[in-house]
């Protein structure tokens, strides 16, 4: 049970030569105890900065990634890499100045009490902008039960003890490959929300984003708190050995995690995890991967309810290729539902209709081939090509968690259909809970889909199904990316995996709002998303909403969203 290991195909490139990377890190070393010294001021002048430089930078840094990932740069496709690269960014990156701007305690909308007790704070939408922008939606992230719903620890105790009063510490971010703004975002998480200074190592399929990281990051950089390297493997063993290195974040595979914390082989990391005795003696934090299940609530659907929901499933699946640790994995929906057929050939049609996607990720195929060999019965909804792994459906995959699509992350664009023996509302919710917590692998992400009637008739068995769930994202009626984009929620597996079984990770990002105990995010949105969401696989304009939603999450301003939502509504 686990995510791919995507180290043995991992592309080879041109790495830092590592004298070069030994001197980046005594720069950033001999800085680490600067920066807890740095004042809330001086950090929001450098993020503002930051917001500058990252919005020079956006359209070459688009171009970039386009061509690494045979997208026509003029193509509506095109918009995922401003959305996924420089949007999600320079919005992370003015969140945080907002927050130093608040004394690193910025204003929760709303923190309430559920009735065991149980803090919850609203964190979308903040204001007038957002509620033009996602009328309908919110994020409320739940606290660990029996903690406070404080905010801003590191800047609090600066408060209390004085600025001087804290030691630095050096961190290692391992980027992931798939998305462009993981890499610099985890790393303003290290710097921001941890204060650490930090170093980033790109991963070997998106090396070539290193000088528009840089850029957008100069600020940070020439001051001695920033620095990325090139590598693979061999640069990641010596960063993650470096004595000056005090801390770790990865994202990436569980296989990837345990070869570094446990030893470079399956029999020594066997002897190590019974003996308790991991190679690696520093605090690693991750983000690993999943199989990521959309749940379908069984209700009275119309015939146009059906048609969105198969678009929307088609956009999780298809959203970048599927090389996404969010992309939807299995479908589930209740056996007694009357539309359950219909729904699922609505799916299969939605995706027939998507232009199939390069894979540019490596060992596609060969992870492919794996879920072909594994059920038979797999219906490619297209032709398969050197290039190309088709959208595939897998009909009728046992509900059982030994199952090889359920317990294994197929990181290409596989979807396998499964059912629970239930037609009411009700019982589903109970049985998809039980599911998803015990047969589908990994605790990152999932999505449930559940129109407004069954909602009211069912209340108290959804906040139990969502009080239930052991997900660090859950999506009601929203794809569990705009858990990641939104940057308020946290991102992060579910609390309590331990190191000898990491699974989807251990630790959250993004959290832009500081909170302290964080145990998961829950977004919602409204069951029929107007206008055309922008992960939906025909949106028609996200090339031309891209740059415009970069630029306004940049510097947000009333005169901008005429343009903007004239843009969306094209969609």
């Amino acid at each position: 049970m686990s995510s791919p290991d995507f180290a043995t195909v991992a592309p080879r490139v041109s790495s830092t030569p590592m004298a070069q990377i030994d001197a980046i890190v005594a720069r950033l070393a001999a800085r680490k105890h600067d920066w807890p010294r740095v004042s809330l001021r001086e950090r929001a002048r450098l993020l503002e900065r930051c917001i500058d430089s990252t919005l020079a930078i956006s359209h070459e840094w688009v171009r970039a990634a386009c061509d690494a990932k045979g997208i026509d740069p003029q193509s509506p496709r095109a918009g995922e890499e401003w959305l996924g690269g420089p949007m999600t960014t320079v919005r992370n990156v003015r969140l945080l100045m907002e927050a130093m701007h608040a004394d690193g305690e910025p204003a929760l909308p709303k923190v309430w009490a559920r009735p065991d007790g149980q803090l919850v704070a609203k964190v979308f939408p903040q204001g007038l902008i957002d509620q033009l922008l996602f009328t309908g939606f919110s994020a409320e992230v739940w606290i660990e039960p029996g903690k406070p719903a404080t905010q801003g620890a590191i800047y609090r105790a600066k408060k209390k003890r004085g600025v001087g009063d804290r030691d630095g510490k050096l961190s290692l971010v391992l980027g992931a490959g798939n998305v462009a703004s993981i890499g610099p975002m985890d790393a303003l998480y290290k710097l921001f929300v941890e204060d650490e200074v930090c170093i980033v190592k790109t991963n070997p399929v998106n090396a070539y984003l290193q000088p528009f990281w840089e850029h957008a990051f100069r600020p940070l950089l020439d001051a001695g708190y920033f620095a990325v390297v090139r590598g693979g493997a061999e640069v990641g063993a010596h960063l993650c050995n470096h004595p000056e290195v005090d801390t770790i974040h990865m994202t990436g595979s569980d296989r990837t995690h345990d070869a570094i914390v446990w030893g470079s082989t399956r029999a020594e990391q066997e002897r190590n995890k019974k003996a308790g005795t991991p190679k690696l003696k520093k605090p690693i934090t991750s983000e690993l991967g999943a199989v990521t299940p959309c749940l379908v609530v069984p209700g009275a659907w119309s015939e146009d309810d059906l048609r969105f929901q198969a678009r929307h499933v088609a956009g999780m699946v298809a959203n970048n290729a599927s090389f996404n640790c969010n992309a939807c994995k299995v479908v589930v929906t209740a056996k007694g539902w009357p539309e359950r057929q219909r729904f699922l050939d609505l799916v299969h049609e939605a995706l027939e209709r998507t232009p199939p996607r390069k894979a540019y990720y490596p060992g596609a195929q060969e992870r492919y081939q794996g879920f072909l060999d594994a059920y038979p019965q797999s219906k490619p909804l297209s032709e398969r090509s050197r290039d190309v792994v088709p959208w595939t459906v897998i009909p009728d995959v046992a509900a059982d968690g030994s199952e090889y699509a359920l317990s294994n992350e197929a990181f290409c664009g596989v979807l396998a259909e499964t059912s629970l023996d239930e037609s009411t509302a009700s019982g589903f919710l109970a049985a998809m809970t039980e599911f998803a917590n015990d047969e589908c692998w990994g605790s990152l992400s999932c999505m449930m889909l559940i129109d407004p009637k069954t909602q009211r008739e069912n209340a108290a068995s959804l906040d139990a199904a969502l009080a239930g769930l052991r997900y660090g994202g859950i999506g009601v009626n929203v794809w569990a990316g705009l858990i990641y984009g939104l940057v308020v929620p946290t991102w992060g597996a579910y609390p309590g995996h331990p190191l000898e079984d990491i699974r989807s990770g251990r630790g959250f990002v993004h959290n832009a709002l500081l909170i302290d105990h964080p145990q998961k995010s829950i977004v919602r949105a409204p069951f029929r998303i107007h206008p055309t969401p922008a992960w939906f696989p025909d949106h028609k304009s996200l090339h031309q909403l891209g740059p415009i939603l970069t630029d306004f999450e940049g510097r947000p301003s009333v005169a901008k969203l005429p343009k903007l939502i004239a843009t969306a509504l094209r969609g």
